[in-house]
């Protein structure tokens, strides 16, 4: 979840002036870029458990942040407290739990995204090491429990935490026991927006499955490969999953914007301050008649931030995120952009892959991200086994960067060798807990360190 933005005051007046909001994100496709974001479970050596913002000890979330400070980058702060950085076109955030996000810079290759993502390593091991701190970049906590794991002092998740069991069962496990990799990608206009954003949703399932890093719960095996996947079905059905808004005739930026519309609030932001309106109406608020704001009428700040409310497998912004993976190996990490640039940023490439999803119901969509937590590649849709799907996607991908001209294919070598063997992140590491680990998971922090 991002850092809170800056504040655009500007009256809304009509639903048009939203989806010139999501139009205005468009570019030239010589501008493109690629921001890749990813986040990881930090752990103290000592006993493996998660850190809090700050322990008696001083061994936890906020030393880090300070740490980093001293490398260059800028304090975000919520209510006195750092709580993000900044640098450049980079940040790093907390998730609810403590989970370190680092939200990349838009770049223009992958190889810019390598260089990127070492260098953010080298510094969280600079900070973490003589803290007695480490990062493990997984797709869920394999063995603390709900309770285990401190919250982090953003005021947004406070008012998070009180209406996500409202909606969902496992909204709070979303929050504090899950580790995300996903990429930012552009779009040149609105007929572009479109076609990605339905290869995207249609696909995201399959990411799902071929990036799924998460099978273990509170010590034990959960009987699934993506136990994040799986948290994501029973988080909050108004804002996540997949719309079919976007496969209907006609859809495009006005589209959305309504849709977004009637997506429940959580919270105005006023003066640095979190106002809860949780379960709230915008269309209410863009009215002046929201009981959390009597009489104030919403501008576009409060819509950019209501945008980042929304979880879709993709999340419409001024660009677009590929929501579906869990975190996994920094190979994997690269792995991510890789495949969704390949299949996204050629055209040749993706006219292949919106055939290759074509005739694919909303239905038979939902009912493959119903499956994929469990089943991972061994699911199937439309009659063809999810593996000969991702076989044909990683070969449409690399084709695609075969077309960008810059050598960016070796990235999808982890994806050829989970396609080839059937084995996913969360196969091995549980051949590992059979047995090397001798039923042993806390074992996994250790060779999961990134």
């Amino acid at each position: 979840m991002s850092n809170p933005g800056e504040a655009d005051l500007t009256p809304i007046a009509s639903v048009r002036q939203l989806a010139d909001w999501f139009a205005a994100g468009s570019k030239p496709r010589a501008d493109w870029r690629i921001g890749t974001e990813h986040e990881k479970f930090g752990f103290r050596r000592d006993d493996l458990a998660p850190p809090p913002y700050e322990p008696a000890d001083g061994r936890g979330i906020r030393a880090m942040l300070e740490g980093l400070q001293a490398l260059g980058w800028e304090p975000i702060l919520d209510t006195g407290r750092v709580i993000g950085l900044k640098r450049g076109d980079a940040s790093v955030s907390l998730e609810p739990g403590g989970q370190f996000e680092l939200s990349g810079a838009p770049l223009a290759d992958l190889h810019e995204t390598e260089v990127e993502l070492n260098g953010h390593f080298r510094d969280v091991h600079a900070v973490a090491r003589p803290l007695g701190l480490g990062f493990a970049p997984l797709g869920f906590h394999p063995l603390a429990r709900r309770e285990d794991v401190p919250w982090m002092p953003k005021s947004r998740y406070a008012i998070m935490r009180n209406y996500m069991p409202r909606v969902g069962r496992m909204g709070l496990d979303m929050m504090l026991r899950t580790c995300t990799v996903q990429v930012n990608l552009d779009f040149g206009d609105e007929a572009d927006m479109v076609a990605k954003l339905r290869v995207g949703l249609a696909l995201q399932p399959l990411a799902t499955a071929l990036f799924a890093n998460s099978p273990f719960l509170e010590g034990r095996p959960a009987g699934l490969r993506s136990l994040r996947g799986r948290v994501w079905t029973d988080t909050d059905p108004d804002r996540t999953g997949i719309p079919a808004v976007v496969f209907e005739d006609g859809f495009g930026f006005e589209r959305f914007a309504e849709w977004i519309l009637d997506v429940p609030m959580y919270f105005v932001m006023r003066e640095g301050r979190f106002i809860d309106a949780a379960g709230g109406s915008f269309r209410a608020f863009m009215a002046g008649q929201l009981d959390a704001l009597a009489g104030e009428r919403a501008n576009m700040g409060d819509f950019a931030d209501h945008v980042t409310t929304v979880f879709t497998d993709v999340r419409l912004k001024r660009f677009l995120e590929m929501r579906g993976a869990d975190a996994g190996s920094p190979a994997m990490m690269l792995a991510l952009p890789a495949f969704w640039t390949g299949l996204l940023y050629d055209p040749a490439a993706l006219a292949a892959a919106s055939a290759l999803v074509r005739g694919w119901s909303v239905p038979a969509m939902r009912a493959l991200r119903e499956a994929v937590p469990a089943q991972a590649l061994e699911a199937t849709i439309a009659g063809r086994p999810l593996r000969d799907v991702a076989r044909d996607a990683v070969a449409i991908a690399r084709d695609g960067l075969r077309a960008r001209g810059l050598g960016e294919e070796r990235y999808l070598a982890p994806l050829d060798e989970v396609v080839a063997s059937g084995m996913t992140q969360a196969d091995r590491w549980l051949q590992r807990y059979h047995g090397a680990w001798g039923g042993d998971p806390a074992r996994i922090f250790a060779e999961a360190e990134a």
